[in-house]
């Protein structure tokens, strides 16, 4: 989410820029301040900035609060902030050079740092931001990139992003104190583990009553790597710097294959719906109404699935606010079960199963300063202010992120202390912040869509294409070829 305006550069400036990139990198992954125009307005000394943001933080009147904090807050200086009024995925690249982008951008940090890689974005300097010593090296170096031997950061960390499971706790089997909790820790084992997790959905589809234990959107790799990771595949590799090394490509590797069959296994569980995006739609509809038991998503959607709940306790005759408070206490976000079976298979009974620890994909979304800004300072305010204890804090209770802030996160504590732990215990895999990235979702996407679909091609009177390790084998091989062929041979 990005974005601000141009200029108009003389002949020699762009010759000099292009003689000297990497001196002009440290002002910036782009133009210096005093060289660009901008579609921010500037009249009489006035100052506008246009912020980027989410849809969700839009929706749920976030924005609101923060622009009329910060506008409070900075009229004596003659700043304003305001909304960029675009959609939260606008490509800076190609609007920001005429001049139709935001000042400010907030987006995750495979993008922001996508745009880095060309210089779309400015480098900043971390420590002058109140939440630097707050905020965990781990989220900074999302937003790392390295020019010449030299580290810069070009975004500031707000919250951690990982697939999160949804579910209601009054959907809760009756049973499961005594039936769902062989070690007696009060947290039932399909919290826990993979393999329970599909015992409990083949016990409620076997009901026949039309509803489903955990149902996801299986072509999305965001929600579903950890059949990958977990089993030792991953996006990039690192050369012997421990830069990010794009020829190096992971999804193919370790036993990456034996979790793509679990993954086909639950995916026979979940209905044909799960094959494309229908899920990711329905799932805060369906786990409100109790179709669903379980669904995936983001910290940052548990007010969509909070909304749905509040409306279905509504529709079934309690009052606005009993609903709310319904919604409240029965509303659960946890992170996904942290044991996978070693060999893959999710049918064996969980206390005769080898597990090994979960891993999933996981992003720090961030605010970045386009480099098409006039009002560089301005935008250091602005990100300044709503990276502060009390705007992170505001975020946190009304959006339900998970904020990078350790002082936020203490105070927040629950689920997201969990979620940095499992950080800082690298059970979170961060997207790699290199362009490259852009090249791993198609790619990636058709192959779990194909796998998913294969659960279903023996019913449908076709013939399966991954039934065994080899056969997987071979998928994620000619998968991680076409991402490689992506990045290299066609790009050239």
């Amino acid at each position: 989410m990005l974005r601000v305006s141009y200029n108009k550069i003389s002949g020699f400036i762009i010759i000099t820029f292009l003689l000297v990139g990497a001196i002009v990198f440290l002002n910036g992954c782009g133009k210096s301040e005093s060289n660009a125009e901008t579609g921010a307005s500037s009249d009489g000394g006035e100052i506008t900035l246009r912020i980027l943001e989410n849809d969700t933080a839009k929706s749920q009147g976030y924005l609101d609060e923060l622009l009329n904090a910060f506008n409070e807050a900075y009229a004596d200086e003659g700043i304003t902030a305001v909304d960029a009024n675009m959609e939260e995925y606008s490509n800076l690249a190609e609007n920001g050079p005429y001049g139709y982008g935001p000042d400010v951008i907030y987006q995750a940090n495979d993008q922001i740092m996508t745009y880095a890689e060309d210089k779309h974005i400015l480098a900043l300097n971390v420590e002058d931001y109140e939440c630097y010593d707050q905020i965990p090296q781990e989220a900074w170096d999302a937003f790392k990139i390295q020019v010449d031997g030299k580290d810069y950061y070009c975004g500031v960390p707000v919250n951690v992003q990982e697939p999160m499971l949804f579910y209601r706790a009054d959907m809760l089997p009756e049973n499961w104190e005594s039936e769902w909790d062989d070690d007696g820790n009060g947290t039932p084992d399909f919290l826990e583990n993979w393999n329970d997790l599909y015992a409990l959905s083949n016990v409620i589809v076997n009901e026949g009553t039309g509803k489903y234990g955990f149902v996801a959107s299986m072509n999305d790799l965001y929600m579903m790597a950890e059949y990958i990771f977990s089993y030792g595949g991953y996006v990039f590799g690192t050369d012997a710097d421990g830069n990010v090394n794009s020829e190096d490509i992971g999804f193919n590797q370790g036993d990456a294959a034996t979790g793509m069959l679990a993954f086909k296994q639950f995916a026979a569980l979940m209905g044909e719906e799960c094959i494309d995006d229908s899920v990711k739609t329905s799932r805060y509809s369906n786990v409100a109404n109790g179709t669903y038991f379980a669904s995936v998503s983001t910290p940052d959607t548990y007010v969509l699935f909070h909304e749905r709940l509040v409306e279905q306790y509504q529709s079934e005759g309690m009052s606005a606010e009993d609903a709310e408070k319904a919604a409240n206490d029965n509303l659960m976000m946890v992170e996904l079960p942290g044991l996978m079976p070693a060999n893959g298979d999710l049918s064996t009974d969980s206390n005769s199963t080898e597990f090994i620890q979960t891993k999933v994909m996981g992003g720090v979304n961030g605010y970045a300063i386009s480099a098409y800004t006039e009002h560089k300072e301005a935008c250091q305010k602005f990100i300044d202010f709503a990276t502060s204890y009390d705007c992170m804090k505001l975020r946190a209770d009304m959006l339900g992120i998970a904020p990078t802030r350790a002082d936020v996160a203490a105070e927040l504590g629950g689920v997201t202390d969990s979620i940095f732990n499992s950080l800082n215990e690298g059970n979170i895999y961060l997207m790699p912040s290199v362009k490259a990235v852009d090249q791993i979702w198609d790619p990636m996407q058709t192959l779990l869509s194909d796998v998913a679909k294969d659960a279903f091609r023996a019913q449908n009177g076709e013939t399966e294409k991954y039934t065994d390790v080899s056969s997987m084998q071979e998928a994620l091989d000619n998968a991680a070829k076409s991402i490689y062929d992506a990045i290299y041979t066609l790009a050239n």
